[in-house]
């Protein structure tokens, strides 16, 4: 009893000494995000909000990452905005949420998590990097503060091209904001400046806190002593009083009349998925114990998480490299920290959500762009292009194909454009050849690579082919681990040609196999 008693009290000391702390910094985070990630998704604010309360509190007790924090996806956002369009609304989604999340867990119970593991990084990369640039994308409206539905559909597509220009650029002056603007241009200002030196002074304060709280103040000052650059109540965060009064379960009876909806699942399923397994992979590479993330267990936790997400309405989850990296460096040591900050945000939605509602859109635009412009740094896009263009082809090719496809699809080009080059590389590299003249007789040194394929077959069997006659022919599989069989058929029939060539054929470490004739 004492030792339990004194085991409870060291983990409580160790509590409030690091993840109490560590919890509070996550919650300044998480919260802008989950907000900014419902109004990038198009979606209620409640619905970010909720999926960060479970990610905080459901997966973090279930997952065996001690670090790793979870809560609703900015790499899903792209995906949500159009599923929610063309399902018919957020009810409809949360049942793809909550499909996804049984396909999860079905992933983790027959452990597949490592399926990531056979998806080249290039397209990841590729794939990281289109998300950043249609999230990106999908900000300026906010920036701005245009408040209406239509803005990449209708007004700057008017404008772009040329159709009743003027007309539409009074359209656009009429419903943009220029408060918005400047609370937005200043907080990004602040962000950039904040980042570079002021970070590292206050490192206990998170940039999305100051950010979020100068926006606030810029926007309650402007509404109060400057009306020409008031804000309307349509640029505001708008959480119902009532929180849980929004809540209503999805009709699964749509099951049967959306056939998208499984499609949105196996999107949401793989993304969700790569977007976990990644992050993980991330956070445990700067765990100071060193502490290695089950991952399959881990898909358990985050398919629980998005199964009741999508039930109570909620957005997709994953554990989130912003929220987590920020719990690591603020000293955190065990879960209770993920735990607690879903607790705060609980807190929040209960008891202040008047706080929340005083917070401007365009400042969550403005923490989404970072979030964004992490994904698709230009560094590192620099950095994939100068690893040649074996690594670049691939990656470029994934992040074009989903701007103009969408994110499975896009994948999929990607993969199949990678299995082009991988076919491509197998076809050239399958042996070496040497040759060289001992007096009048040409010796041919042909070496095996370590993987011998069927596709190797053409140009081994053209290459023996133009051997001259009367010449020496070495054919070496001592470093070979794998010769197809088609291969070795080859060989077998080689030698009748090379008998009747009057070629001198040797043979070393090739195993003998019958051939079959094929009788017409």
């Amino acid at each position: 009893m004492a030792l339990t008693s004194r085991k409870a009290k060291f983990y409580f000391l160790s509590f409030l000494k690091h993840d109490f702390k560590a919890s509070i910094t996550v919650f300044f985070v998480a919260l802008p995000l989950c907000l900014g990630i419902s109004l990038a998704s198009g979606a209620p604010s409640y619905s970010g909000l909720l999926a960060g309360i479970i990610g905080g509190i459901v997966v973090s007790l279930i997952s065996g990452s001690q670090l790793s924090v979870s809560g609703p996806a900015a790499g899903l956002t792209a995906i949500a905005s159009v599923a929610i369009t063309q399902l018919g609304g957020i009810g409809v989604f949360c049942i793809a949420v909550a499909i996804a999340g049984i396909l999860q867990i079905l992933l983790g119970l027959f452990k597949l998590g490592g399926f990531t593991h056979f998806i080249p990084s290039a397209v990841i990369k590729g794939m990281l990097t289109a998300i950043g640039i249609l999230l990106i994308s999908k900000q300026i409206p906010f920036l701005i503060g245009y408040d209406q539905a239509d803005f990449w559909s209708n007004e700057l597509f008017n404008i772009i091209k040329l159709n009743h220009i003027f007309s539409n650029l009074g359209n656009l002056y009429d419903h943009i904001s220029i408060g918005a603007i400047l609370i937005a241009g200043l907080s990004l200002m602040l962000m950039i400046a904040w980042n570079k030196t002021l970070s590292k002074k206050l490192s206990f304060l998170p940039s999305a806190f100051v950010i979020v709280l100068f926006g606030v103040i810029l926007a309650m000052v402007f509404n109060r002593f400057i009306p020409a650059l008031q804000l309307r109540p349509t640029l505001f965060v708008q959480l119902p009083a009532h929180f849980f009064s929004q809540f209503s379960f999805p009709d699964f009876h749509a099951i049967a009349n959306h056939t998208e909806i499984w499609k949105t699942a196996i999107v949401i399923c793989f993304v969700a998925t790569l977007e976990t397994l990644l992050s993980i992979e991330a956070i445990d590479k700067i765990d100071p114990y060193n502490r290695i993330t089950p991952q399959n267990r881990e898909l358990i936790a985050q398919g629980t998480g998005n199964l009741l997400s999508g039930f109570m309405g909620g957005l997709p989850i994953t554990a989130v490299i912003v929220r987590s990296s920020a719990n690591a460096e603020s000293g955190a040591k065990t879960k209770l920290s993920g735990i607690t900050h879903g607790i705060w945000l609980l807190l929040v939605v209960l008891f202040a959500v008047s706080v929340v509602n005083s917070i401007p859109y365009c400042i969550l635009a403005v923490i989404l762009i970072r979030t964004g412009y992490n994904l698709a740094k230009p560094k590192m896009i620099y950095g994939v292009y100068k690893q040649g263009r074996e690594q670049f082809l691939p990656f470029i090719i994934t992040v074009i194909a989903i701007l103009f496809t969408d994110l499975l699809i896009g994948v999929l080009i990607g993969l199949a454009y990678s299995v082009y080059f991988l076919i491509k590389h197998t076809y050239r590299a399958g042996f070496t050849i040497k040759e060289k003249n001992t007096g009048h007789t040409q010796q041919f040194s042909i070496e095996l690579a370590l993987n011998v394929s069927f596709l190797n077959k053409q140009k081994l069997r053209v290459m023996l082919d133009k051997i001259p006659p009367y010449s020496i022919v070495e054919v070496i599989g001592t470093d070979s681990i794998y010769i197809d069989h088609d291969i070795l058929e080859i060989f077998q029939e080689y030698k009748k040609k090379a008998h009747n060539k009057h070629i001198e054929l040797i043979l070393k470490d090739i195993p003998a196999v019958e051939t079959i004739e094929l009788h017409g």
